[in-house]
């Protein structure tokens, strides 16, 4: 026993892989281990990729990056040594010049794709093109246009593999290997039939089998085809990105899908470049073309090199671009049209699952071949001794033959679990579709498994704990601190500063903003951007509503965007309040900013020297807001003389900014949940400290034995320092993206923890990539972050998170309840079949009785089980580490408790059945078998409501909160009164009587009572877990044991 565990332990090995990022050889360790044991290839590995053709995709793809970087970079440089008349002709097509373009799709996706400077001069620059496309810069596109242009010059859409239809599936699942050789049986049981008992008679056991193979075809099916729309459904909510663009006159969102030619649009730090384009202005912008060159080194895009390429990544700055070409007339919808063949990696779970289907099918298929064996060998025994022996052989006698090797191969139907894989794909696609209408994308299947063994989340705190809704509360200004947020402080603030001060402030308000305000088309003012600068410049419009004074335009000069490493944004711009000369100004953290600050500006304009007294009671303001749970900023400004260089330091302190975002409802309620559940929440913010702690506090994160700490403070830490102090962090403040990154690594690393982590900024991308489950903010989240994020939480809510905690635990513990439901069908029907073969010399339950036991514990028993609701007390176990059994001691516990149960009932009844129901008559062996076949239905019936809770004994709470569970499970006895009833000519069954009937009930209701009394066993789970898991187990990233 102890080898063969050993055994069983070295195989299972083959099938671990990492949730994240699996290596090719562990990938194709496991397909091989598989081996030929496969009913329906086709089917089973329909969610696994190809791994060949991920390869030729691969090859594929890098070899149109090399094409695009010669075209970049070799070409470009060849064109300046070619002349310009040899350039490619392109005639505008008549419905072009009727719509009143005069240049034609082809030459102007040309221009950008070769970043052919001549052309571009050729048609008069950025200006020109926008004159030949029919569009102002300043209004672009009508809204009325746009159907034209993308009918003139293409849409924003690439082409896709065409979805998979109903038939598709219907193929797929006609392709099992045992059901076509059941198939061929039944034809051959037909023919002979017909020749020895003739028409209709002969035909029915034959035509019985393959009405109950058509059947089994469409519901798997019908199964797979219901779970593909899931997936595509959930493929178009990935693939919607936003996009702000100029039409009519004014600033807007646009789906991706909906930019065509003339577009504006407006880009920023880790925004998607959405079609190919030229620049029109903006600042510091620099692209990420890595996705379409391979080349890592970022690219300075301005007027000098005004081309932007379709897929690239915005890295820094912003800036606006004009469209020029869109869809497949770019090169990244090429790559796109390659990139969508690769497939989606399998998930832990999915392989575990067919470790454990491969060597059940070796038992099964080891029993299958025991049972033709014994029955031949009896059949022969029989035969040997008849007349004639073995010499004389009758159509009955090949029918019989051809009986017993249909019952192996039916055996070998029921004993293969082809479902167990394919039942974690069932459950992934129920809880990703609940979870997207619980405002969460599942962006890879593996992160909902993952996520339900999370141990710590890392998460922000700025629109994910909070609401995102800032406004400010509180300004220091003029040595003294007002209450802006209400009438009377906002009176004072305006009486204790004069007009000269008020224009500085604006001045610096509206021009140091990533963010800027615009009319819509009602006319109504808004501000696009950032909730923190939106806060900022709706305090800059109440300042000039209340004092009348209004922000004198300037032309900026320079501009270094806001980044999370500077912490800091600054801006030069040519001031009319300085006479037309340079001004600098300078936001951002409030410690970052008074340190670069050497002067103040008063009340009354004037310019005083910033002493230490000074600085202390400016600290103290910035504390005190902190305190107060308020978001600090800094305002300053300097005149640079000549020239539009920004200063390093010697800045005037113009006001600092107290900042309100309150704690989103619910999340001390979910924080609580967390803790609860036995996951740690750790707040990572670029907040000040006290800030930080604050909100911590307020939510319940910061606890009394925890610590909160700053980046800085962190970073210079040793690895030894950092191992004793991990544990307690609970809030890190003032922290990088890097410091973020290297919690999450040590988390993983040192403490093998489970770790997610929340992210939204394009600095953010490294510690998404490295968490075991990266969540991305679908509402502040760059593109960049959602694109290396598993999971996109749509409303940035924490709440959200612990959804998909529940949810995740839902799909494990859902697959461990329909494990233990099919390896007690799986064990009873082998051991009953074996055994009575062994013993009477044929089997109890017919090939359509065991096809229809196999559908109930595959396809229908997956579809009750695997897509079960989660229900609050999953958040009220420990999380679990790494690496724990899948098939646990309380689930032998019940397979083998059930198994033993219906093994003797079923036993006594091949036995003694017929004398202790007292059947009698010519009929009484067909009467006993499908009695026998009834109850071993409805033990299975019973059974599967058993299996609903592996250690609650009441197995009925909630039965009714999953209608599927409900409606399979009155399916099921409804369909089993049919075929016992109606189809007994077909199914080999006869009529039942009442009694009959009620005590098969009562037999089968037996399961519910055995299950109160299993669970009342103990069971010592210590060496299921490294902790006490209450019976709920987590999900492995391999499998240690079956």
């Amino acid at each position: 026993m102890s080898f063969l565990r050993n055994k069983s332990m070295e195989f299972l090995k083959r099938f671990e892989v990492p949730a994240k990022n699996p290596s090719e050889d562990a990938q194709r360790r496991w397909r091989e281990a598989v081996g030929t044991l496969v009913k329906n290839r086709r089917r089973r590995f329909r969610m696994v990729p190809d791994l060949d053709k991920r390869s030729q995709v691969e090859t594929q793809r890098r070899k149109i990056q090399e094409k695009l970087r010669v075209a970049l970079y070799v070409q470009k440089a060849a064109l300046q040594f070619i002349d310009a008349a040899r350039r490619t002709e392109h005639p505008l097509p008549e419905i072009a010049r009727q719509c009143g373009f005069s240049v034609s799709a082809e030459e102007l996706a040309s221009v950008v794709r070769g970043k052919d400077a001549k052309s571009l001069r050729h048609h008069k620059g950025v200006d020109g093109v926008a004159r030949k496309v029919n569009v102002s810069i300043a209004d672009g596109v009508k809204s009325d246009d746009t159907g034209l242009r993308a009918e003139v010059y293409g849409a924003n859409q690439y082409t896709e593999k065409p979805p998979r239809t109903f038939w598709m599936y219907l193929w797929d699942a006609s392709q099992d290997m045992t059901l076509m050789l059941l198939a061929f049986c039944a034809v051959i049981s037909v023919v002979i039939g017909l020749a020895t008992e003739g028409w209709p008679g002969g035909m029915y056991d034959g035509v019985g089998i393959m009405l109950t193979i058509f059947l089994v075809v469409m519901i798997t099916a019908a199964s797979d085809y219901k779970q593909s729309l899931q997936f595509r459904d959930l493929d178009k909510e990935k693939k919607k990105i936003d996009m702000h663009v100029t039409r009519d006159g004014y600033r807007q969102k646009v789906s991706i899908y909906d930019i065509v030619v003339g577009d504006v649009v407006h880009l920023s730090i880790g925004d998607q470049v959405p079609a190919d384009g030229l620049y029109i202005d903006g600042y510091s912008f620099l692209v990420d073309e890595s996705s379409l060159s391979g080349e890592s080194e970022p690219v300075h895009v301005s007027t000098t090199n005004p081309f932007l390429l379709g897929g690239t990544k915005v890295q820094d700055g912003s800036a606006r671009m004009l469209v020029t070409a869109v869809g497949m007339r770019t090169e990244w919808g090429n790559l796109m049209e390659t990139l969508s063949q690769g497939g989606e990696d399998e998930t832990p779970l999915q392989v575990k699952l067919n470790g454990v289907a491969t060597i059940i099918g070796k038992i099964g298929l080891a029993f299958a071949v025991l049972t033709f064996t014994v029955l031949m060998a009896r059949f022969l025994v029989d035969k040997a001794n008849a007349p004639g022996g073995l010499l004389r052989w009758r159509m009955a006698d090949a029918l019989s033959v051809l009986d017993f090797f249909a019952v192996a191969v039916t055996i070998i139907v029921v004993a293969v679990p082809e479902g167990l894989p394919l039942a974690v794909t069932l459950s992934l696609a129920f809880a990703m579709k609940k979870l997207m209408q619980e405002r969460a994308l599942v962006r890879h299947l593996s992160a909902c498994e993952t996520m339900g063994s999370a141990s710590c989340i890392c998460t922000d705190k700025t629109g994910t704990l909070t609401t995102n809704h800032m406004v400010v509360e509180k300004v220091w200004a003029a040595g003294a601190m007002q209450t802006v947020s209400t009438a009377k402080g906002f009176e004072e603030l305006k009486s204790s500063v004069s007009e000269t001060f008020s224009k500085v402030l604006l001045e610096g308000v509206f021009h140091c903003s990533g963010s800027e305000v615009v009319r819509d088309k009602d006319g109504k003012t808004t501000v696009m951007g950032t909730p923190t600068e939106t806060a900022i410049l709706e305090f800059g419009l109440k300042v000039e509503k209340h004092t009348k004074i209004e922000h004198a335009g300037a032309k900026k000069l320079k501009v270094e965007p806001f980044n999370s490493v500077k912490k800091t944004m600054a801006v030069a711009v040519a001031s009319p309040n300085a006479a037309g000369r340079p001004r600098a100004f300078l936001k951002g953290a409030s410690e970052v900013v008074l340190q670069r600050c050497s002067c103040v500006i008063d009340g009354t304009g004037s310019i005083e020297k910033l002493t230490d007294a000074k600085t202390k009671r400016v600290a103290s303001a910035i504390d005190a807001f902190a305190c107060e749970a308020l978001r600090t900023l800094c305002l300053a400004y300097q005149d640079v003389g000549s020239g539009s260089d920004i200063p390093n330091d010697g800045y005037t302190l113009i006001a600092v900014f107290g900042i309100k975002d309150p704690l989103r409802p619910g999340v001390r309620d979910a924080v609580k949940t967390c803790h609860a559940a036995g996951i740690n929440v750790r707040m990572v913010t670029g907040d000040n400290i006290n800030t930080a702690k604050a909100i911590a506090r307020e939510c319940g994160i910061l606890t009394d034995d925890g610590i909160a700490i700053e980046g800085p403070e962190f970073r210079a830490k040793s690895p030894n320092e950092m191992r004793e102090i991990i544990p307690r962090i609970q809030v890190m403040a003032r922290s990088l993206p890097l410091d973020k990154h290297t919690l999450v690594t040590n988390l993983r690393g040192m403490f093998n923890e489970v770790v997610a982590v929340t992210g939204d900024g394009t600095n953010d991308a490294p510690a998404l990539h490295e968490a075991d489950i990266g969540l991305a903010m679908g509402i502040a989240g760059t593109e960049v972050a959602k694109e290396n994020a598993d999971v996109i939480i749509m409303d940035d809510n924490f709440s959200t998170i612990i959804n998909v905690a529940k949810w995740g635990r839902s799909v494990y513990i859902n697959i461990q309840k329909f494990v233990q439901f099919q390896l007690t069908v799986n064990v009873v029907a082998l051991m009953v079949n074996f055994v009575s073969a062994s013993f009477t010399g044929s089997a109890p339950l017919t090939i359509v009785q065991l096809l229809w036991v196999n559908l109930i514990m595959d396809t229908l028993g997956a579809l009750a089980l695997a897509t079960e609701p989660p229900n609050d007390s999953m958040m009220r176990r420990p999380p679990v580490g790494r690496g724990d059994n899948f098939i646990t001691k309380v689930m032998w516990r019940n397979i083998i408790g059930q198994s033993i149960y219906q093994l003797i009932v079923l036993g006594v009844l091949i036995f003694r059945g017929k004398s202790l129901l007292h059947m009698n008559g010519a009929h009484a062996d067909t009467l006993l078998n499908t009695f026998i076949f009834n109850t071993f239905v409805l033990c299975q019936v019973f059974n599967e409501v058993n299996s609903r809770e592996m250690e609650k004994i009441n197995v009925f709470s909630g039965i009714f909160s999953s209608w599927i569970f409900s409606a399979v499970a009155g399916a099921t006895v409804g369909f089993q009164v049919i075929m016992v009833e109606l189809l007994g000519t077909f199914a080999g069954t006869v009529h039942l009587s009442g009694r009959l009937w009620l005590i098969s009930v009562l037999i089968g209701s037996v399961s519910l009572v055995i299950g109160a009394i299993l669970k009342c066993i103990p069971v010592d789970s210590s060496t299921d877990s490294s902790d006490h898991r209450d019976g709920y187990q987590p999900i492995p990233t391999g499998p240690n044991a079956v």
